[in-house]
């Protein structure tokens, strides 16, 4: 490639706040995926992002830059519509899992490409590790094979497809710049584009435990993404939920498989199964599908838990394998009886990442039974010595500083005391 500019200069504009130009993006970005630019340069310019922001435009062309850097999908083949979700990311979100099969089982293909956690969230692809023999690397011709098969697929995004996303969404892990929305954007997506689904539906979360902790900026990033998708042809919508209580009763990857397959079975949590009916319909109509079987009966009747049994197996998971089990346990009790009125996600999320069930840096193993049970959610009324948490690690030396994280993460008051909240769904955004 040409050398056009200087990674300094790229980095001294967006430092000095001006725009960067069609042609300085473009350079950018190819010469990061070349390695032109080192690391430590790109971290500088993602946190100049980070703090002095990008117009419409850059974002257009940061994205389109990176659907450029690789190959983009086609599923014309196939003999149905394609429809994916994606979720920003929260605490205890394992709402993939059972969506992705619920609806293929309704009649839609889900091409359905996950991550791995980002700070203090879980990531799709790590949860379903926990499972032996899964793997979430398939070639584009092993992806195809599974949707034709089973419907749906979940799994990492090829190195062809959008790989200066994968070189960034890695470094932005470490050097504290996921919650810029222009990189959170385009690093969506560019994926999302690149893998030529037809209809997507995006789950923006907001509140403590989300990476946009206001509903007005989960709402900016909303509408980015769906004009980002909609200026590419992709039917494009949506919704704004709530991460200010963790979703389900698990935090951590086999702990939150688990769950999914209680949900799955027709039972799990109300939270979980409400969402992910409510994404599942959102998914079909903007699908155009009329499903003969609606998406409550597909989950009680066990028409996604076939899919979901086919789609495991066609990527070499064993589900009569034990789920693996944290050594150690620490019970966390309610010092007084009462009403549960709080349970904070972030701080859920931060005492589950130290206890070992997210990344402290590029390249950590994870503890796959590492996690929280949550006992009571707000409303609940419980009693003293009550459990409301259970911290499972295999080292107990974790323990200490995931109860410090934990400190003042719920509170209890008098029965008649009302719960705030933010409501489920908070809004909805069709372009």
């Amino acid at each position: 490639m040409s050398v056009k500019f200087t990674a300094v200069e790229i980095i001294s504009a967006k430092r000095d706040k001006q725009e960067l130009s069609d042609d300085q993006i473009d350079w950018t970005i190819e010469a990061y995926t070349k390695g032109i630019i080192a690391d430590e340069q790109m971290s500088a310019l993602l946190m100049a992002i980070l703090l002095n922001g990008m117009n419409n435009r850059e974002i257009f062309r940061w994205t389109d830059a990176m659907i450029t850097s690789g190959e983009k999908m086609n599923w014309s083949m196939l003999d149905r519509p394609t429809v994916d979700k994606h979720s920003t990311g929260g605490v205890g979100d394992k709402i993939t899992l059972p969506l992705a099969p619920l609806v293929a089982a309704c009649g839609a293909a889900v091409p359905q490409l996950s991550g791995r956690g980002l700070g203090h969230t879980g990531g799709t692809l790590d949860k379903l590790e926990s499972i032996k023999g899964w793997k979430a690397s398939i070639s584009n011709q092993e992806m195809l094979k599974v949707i034709q098969e089973c419907g749906a697929v979940i799994c990492a995004a090829g190195s062809g497809l959008a790989p200066a996303d994968k070189k960034l969404y890695a470094l932005r892990d470490v050097t504290g710049t996921v919650q810029a929305i222009p990189l959170i954007a385009s690093s969506i997506m560019s994926k999302k584009i690149a893998e030529g689904t037809q209809a997507l539906i995006l789950d923006v979360k907001t509140g403590s435990g989300a990476f946009m902790s206001d509903p007005k900026d989960a709402g900016l990033l909303a509408r980015t993404m769906v004009d980002l998708g909609k200026r590419a042809g992709v039917e494009t919508r949506a919704l704004v939920t709530a991460m200010d209580v963790p979703l389900g009763l698990t935090v951590g990857n086999s702990l939150e498989i688990r769950e999914t397959i209680e949900v799955l079975s027709g039972g799990g949590p109300s939270d979980v199964v409400e969402l992910t009916l409510i994404l599942a319909n959102e998914m079909l109509d903007a699908a155009k599908v009329k499903p003969k079987v609606d998406p409550a009966t597909a989950l009680k009747n066990g028409a996604a838990m076939d899919v979901w049994r086919r789609m495991i197996k066609a990527q070499g998971g064993d589900l009569s394998a034990p789920l693996p089990i944290a050594r150690e346990k620490f019970e966390v009790k309610a010092a007084t009886s009462g009403k549960l009125l709080t349970l904070d996600a972030l701080k859920v999320g931060v005492s589950a990442w130290r206890l070992g069930a997210g990344r402290q840096k590029q390249g950590d193993t994870l503890q796959l039974g590492a996690g929280i049970e949550i006992h009571a959610k707000p409303g609940d009324l419980v009693k003293e010595g009550q459990s409301i948490l259970t911290l499972h690690s295999d080292e107990t030396s974790r323990f200490d500083r995931a109860n410090e994280a934990l400190s003042e993460a719920f509170t209890i008051g008098l029965e008649n005391q009302k719960i705030n909240r933010l409501p489920l769904i908070i809004e909805r955004i069709e372009g």
